[in-house]
């Protein structure tokens, strides 16, 4: 058919044009490619019918229709392509980013039954987000096993279509074998020929997956890739921005941030919460030894030290210098209590050997102030936990110390005085 070859050179030379023009970006490079192959595909298809039709029957309705389908199918084609676009680049949060594929990959297949994202990182694979038939998001059905169809996918970097669950060699001989039926693919999620995740689509029904449904498929994970690829850049600095160079933990920026979303959450439960102002004691004797270098590893290890064994919504940040700050969301004064006894038990017990056998021993004091009793900000309630903490280093030192009232003054006999 020499009309539709001519439009298919046309074609060509458009997506040679595309691939030249250094002035696009790659992004917009990406999209115009996908475009070209769609509408080239769509010709393809249409020639194909045509051929197929009797040619005495050739120019009439049964064509008219192939080529209004194929072009309804084109426009669709080019419709998702526009959706993905705006709803996988219109956040960097990367479980939002997860959650829009997710989504559309259930819009995009019929009858799909449930789809799961796995990112791939250091040769592992871990989850990252699913979504069912009947909206439930993120339950996670069963763990990848290394000789199963996720781990084949992400370590071939290729696509594989299984028509049949049941039947396949991927599904067979597997000890605890569940009741696999219907058909799934899985999509290796690809960013400079990278494998970042594997996307898996799964149908009760048997069979292979349309020309249509691979090509939407093909764009989903495309824009998933990158997607996914910005979102876990964009983490990772957030991460670092918000991380003490020297210890690992979180930074000020952080703890202040944490500490207005924990003020808004008591305020919300009506619960009350913690903040623990904490130093600790002979540091400065040992820098002023040793050099800021050594110091740096004695704060790195005693920190960390005493990060240990807290529970998971408990927030340890360094305050600066020698200073840490903890939070113990939903605790009353008596558990602030208990936690900071256990605290001075635990560094009772740190050491640090040196070269030359020597062993360093360090201290801690520190003040505590309580949510909603001493202060109702969150810059009053590190006012009055930094006020604490001066009391307990002048007076207890090795102790904590309560605030008292609305960062007033505070009592001097919170605890009773330690043995120096």
């Amino acid at each position: 058919m020499p009309k539709v070859d001519h439009r298919l050179e046309i074609l060509e030379k458009a997506r040679n044009l595309v691939r030249d023009d250094r002035k696009i970006t790659s992004a917009e490079q990406r999209d115009l490619l996908k475009m070209i192959d769609i509408i080239a595909t769509a010709v393809r298809d249409y020639a194909a019918t045509s051929n197929d039709v009797p040619r005495g029957e050739r120019g009439k309705v049964t064509t008219r229709h192939a080529l209004l389908s194929l072009l309804k199918q084109q426009a669709d084609e080019l419709d998702a392509l526009k959706k993905l676009s705006l709803n996988l680049t219109s956040s960097l949060d990367l479980q939002t980013v997860l959650d829009a594929v997710v989504s559309e990959a259930m819009r995009l297949v019929k009858n799909a039954r449930v789809v799961h994202i796995f990112l791939f990182r250091n040769n592992s694979l871990e989850f990252g987000a699913a979504l069912n038939y009947e909206g439930v998001r993120n339950k996670v059905v069963s763990i990848p096993r290394k000789s199963g169809l996720t781990y084949t996918v992400a370590q071939k970097g290729e696509t594989i279509v299984v028509e049949d669950m049941s039947k396949h060699p991927l599904y067979q001989n597997i000890p605890t074998k569940p009741n696999w039926t219907g058909s799934i693919i899985g999509i290796p999620l690809k960013i400079d020929n990278k494998v970042v995740g594997v996307m898996n689509l799964s149908r009760s029904s048997i069979g292979g997956f349309t020309s249509s449904e691979l090509r939407l498929l093909s764009l989903l994970s495309d824009q998933a890739a990158v997607a996914i690829s910005n979102a876990s850049l964009h983490q990772m600095v957030s991460k670092q921005a918000m991380s003490d160079i020297v210890t690992g933990l979180p930074n000020r920026r952080a703890l202040d941030e944490h500490l207005e979303h924990e003020v808004l959450f008591a305020q919300r439960t009506k619960s009350q919460f913690a903040v623990i102002m904490m130093d600790l004691d002979g540091f400065k004797v040992v820098n002023d030894a040793h050099g800021h270098a050594f110091g740096d590893k004695i704060l790195k290890t005693a920190f960390n030290f005493l990060a240990t064994n807290m529970r998971a919504d408990d927030f340890l940040a360094r305050y600066g210098g020698d200073e840490l700050t903890l939070i113990l969301r939903q605790t009353d004064a008596e558990a602030a209590k208990a936690v900071t006894d256990k605290l001075l038990e635990k560094m009772s017990e740190y050491r640090y050997a040196m070269q030359n056998g020597q062993e360093i021993k360090l201290g801690v004091s520190g003040g505590i102030a309580m949510y909603p009793a001493h202060a109702r900000n969150s810059m009053d309630l590190l006012r009055a936990a930094d006020a604490a903490l001066y009391v307990a280093k002048k007076y207890y030192r090795g102790s904590f110390v309560f605030a008292k009232g609305a960062t007033g003054p505070l009592s001097p006999i919170a605890f009773p005085k330690t043995d120096e």
